[in-house]
Parts: structure tokens; C-alpha cells; sequence
């Protein structure tokens, strides 16, 4: 009798191994639904440095000097992209009207603002930085040869929503 309810038992464990996952929910082009990424502490400390060294891989395919992580411009990206999320829209200008000129200067930064890129998404670091690279405008921004400082930060909704803004200069 024992022997008949541990083989039932294993029998039930072994069907439940069996069950299908869950697919993912597909949207109407028939493609998967993006998953919100969330960034935990370990994640946003990595960030910067991941996208920093991608950056850097790719500038140095084509000969182009490494750039380096500035504090100034990552806290103007950082106050941008909160300022782009209470905006709940991605473009280049403050909700007071600033340019990214006028925001590099007011976290003191003294050098040469090359461009400003910004992205409205759920995805992580490296997908947003895939998107950059993938548009003319936005990969010349990161790739200019005149590019020293790099400045990288987002801000993540509680929905998971993130706003990217990455800044360079020299």
C-alpha cells in the first residue's frame, strides 16, 4: 500500500514536469510582448561601467579614443531623464526650457557638449545602446571622434518604464 502512494506520488510530480510553460503573451505583429526590466541595486551599479566598456569596444573598432565617465554629465542626464518622466515624453528640452547645453552647465560641467541621446523604453542598457547605434543621428552622437566624457543615467518608472539619456563630450 506505501509503495502504491509513493509511485502515485512521484507519477504526479513527474506529469507536473510535464505541463507546458506558460507562453509568452504575443502582441498583434504576432511577436512576444517586452517584459519591463527592472533594475535592482546590484544592476545600477553595473550600468554605467557595462555601458561605459561597450562604448569603448565599439569606438575602438574604428580607432577612435576610449572616453571616460564624467560626473557632471551623468547628473545632468540623471536630472533629464527624471525631468523627461514627470514630462512622460521623451525629447531634448527641460520642463523649463533648457537645452542640454543649459543643463551640463548648471552641474558645472566646462568642456564641449557634442549631443545628447534619450530614449523612452522598457528595455535594459545594452538594448538601448543597440537602438542608438542602429540610427545615423544617434550613433554619431556616441561615436564622434571629438567625444571624450561620456554621461549615462535613466530613471525607472514604477511600472518599469525607463527614460535613458546619455551625454557627450569634450
Amino acid at each position: 500500500m506505501m509503495n502504491f502512494k509513493v509511485l502515485a506520488m512521484l507519477s504526479l510530480i513527474a506529469l507536473a514536469a510535464c505541463q507546458p510553460r506558460t507562453a509568452p503573451q504575443l502582441g498583434p505583429d504576432g511577436q512576444p510582448l517586452p517584459v519591463a526590466y527592472r533594475i535592482d541595486q546590484e544592476e545600477a551599479e553595473a550600468i554605467p561601467t557595462r555601458v561605459l566598456q561597450q562604448i569603448n569596444m565599439l569606438r575602438g573598432n574604428i580607432g577612435q579614443t576610449p572616453l571616460t565617465l564624467n560626473p557632471q554629465l551623468s547628473a545632468a542626464a540623471l536630472a533629464h531623464s527624471r525631468d523627461m518622466a514627470a514630462q512622460n515624453r521623451a525629447w531634448h528640452w527641460g520642463s523649463d526650457g533648457s537645452s542640454p547645453l543649459d543643463r551640463v552647465r548648471r552641474q558645472g560641467y566646462t568642456g564641449h557638449l557634442i549631443g545628447e541621446n534619450i530614449s523612452e523604453t522598457y528595455e535594459n542598457d545594452i538594448q538601448t545602446l543597440n537602438a542608438w547605434m542602429s540610427t545615423r543621428d544617434t550613433r554619431d552622437v556616441i561615436m564622434d571622434p571629438q567625444a571624450t566624457a561620456l554621461g549615462f543615467a535613466w530613471y525607472q518608472e514604477p511600472s518599469g518604464k525607463l527614460w535613458w539619456t546619455l551625454l557627450t563630450g569634450s
